[in-house]
């Protein structure tokens, strides 16, 4: 009996030294995580502090007019961001629109049965791939191979569609608006491509099933149920694929023409903001014309973070509507 009670209270102090180290380990874990999550907010505050401070030069003299003027001449002081806001959201706006197709057919076509899964799996591997080639690399893949291939398209745009505004430039050399969209969809596809096929393979086979034994068809059970189902992570998957087109440098750089003007056509030499930067940071010597450089970074960075915020208002606002 007086074992028995011992034995009672050596378990009881050992549920209670157990239930004391557990509270302590969670407690402890429950701060590491929430310093790490603070820890990223005031490195997003710092970037945005220290670029507003280098900026501040520009801000003071040129304030929000900066945004909308044309002028860009070292020699005179005179800066201005809209031919280069142009240029970074026209390439990226046509390279979303190629990649959205593409995409959806790459992410239809390795998530439900078209293919045999031998073919399916190497498909889906080799289009996510693509993100790891370096964007340099890219580049000059567009220069030798891209850019020849578009030549004789381009020429024929002009030629016999040279009435539209988008196609009223003779240009011989390739780099354009044109060919920095297309290179920025190939940089972009393996996102939309790779977070799409994963929204579509997490949707309930039972909305395959049930829309097919219903009497419809493969296409009507792909267009009529699992994109509407699956839509709030496409969209989610296009809002990230712009952001990643909006930052893009080199590859852009290389192919775009890297040209200070604002035109309609496609087939006209344009400048991004990552291109600019790229270009004349390196040699950018008095306080303005750095604090200019950094004031379209503080842009840039503006876009891409109200794209990504809007991506994911845009995708609670989509799952709410469902529910």
């Amino acid at each position: 009996m007086e074992n028995s009670s011992v034995q009672q209270i050596d378990d009881s102090l050992n549920i209670t030294s157990s239930t004391g180290r557990s509270f302590w380990i969670d407690r402890s874990f429950n701060i590491l995580v929430h310093s790490f999550a603070l820890i990223t907010v005031n490195i997003l505050l710092w970037m945005i502090a220290v670029v507003y401070r280098e900026a501040k030069p520009a801000i003071d003299k040129f304030g929000l007019d900066f945004i909308w003027s044309q002028d860009w001449d070292t020699l005179e002081g005179l800066y201005g961001a809209l031919p280069y806001v142009y240029g970074t959201l026209v390439s990226s706006g046509l390279a979303i629109l190629i990649a959205i197709p593409v995409g959806l057919a790459v992410a239809l076509v390795t998530s439900e049965d078209f293919l045999p899964d031998w073919v399916k799996s190497p498909i889906a591997f080799i289009v996510e791939l693509i993100a790891a080639i370096p964007s340099v690399i890219i580049g000059l893949w567009a220069i030798y191979v891209l850019i020849p291939f578009l030549i004789p398209l381009q020429e024929w745009l002009y030629n016999n569609l040279s009435w539209i505004p988008l196609f009223d430039t003779e240009d011989t050399s390739g780099n354009n608006m044109m060919t920095a969209a297309i290179v920025l969809a190939i940089m972009i596809l393996p996102t939309m491509a790779a977070i799409s096929r994963d929204v579509l393979l997490v949707i309930p086979k039972q909305l395959r099933t049930g829309a097919m034994a219903l009497g419809s068809t493969r296409w009507e059970t792909i267009f009529r149920v699992l994109l509407p189902a699956g839509f709030s992570g496409i969209v989610g998957a296009t809002m990230l694929a712009l952001g990643r087109a909006l930052g893009e440098t080199m590859a852009v750089t290389m192919v775009i023409g890297n040209f200070n003007q604002i035109k309609p056509s496609l087939l006209e030499a344009a400048y991004t903001i990552p291109a600019v930067l790229a270009n004349e940071f390196a040699e950018a010597e008095n306080s303005l014309h750095v604090g200019a450089l950094t004031y379209l970074a503080l842009i840039l960075f503006a876009l891409t973070l109200v794209v990504n915020i809007g991506a994911v208002i845009l995708v609670q606002v989509l799952d709410r509507n469902k529910k």
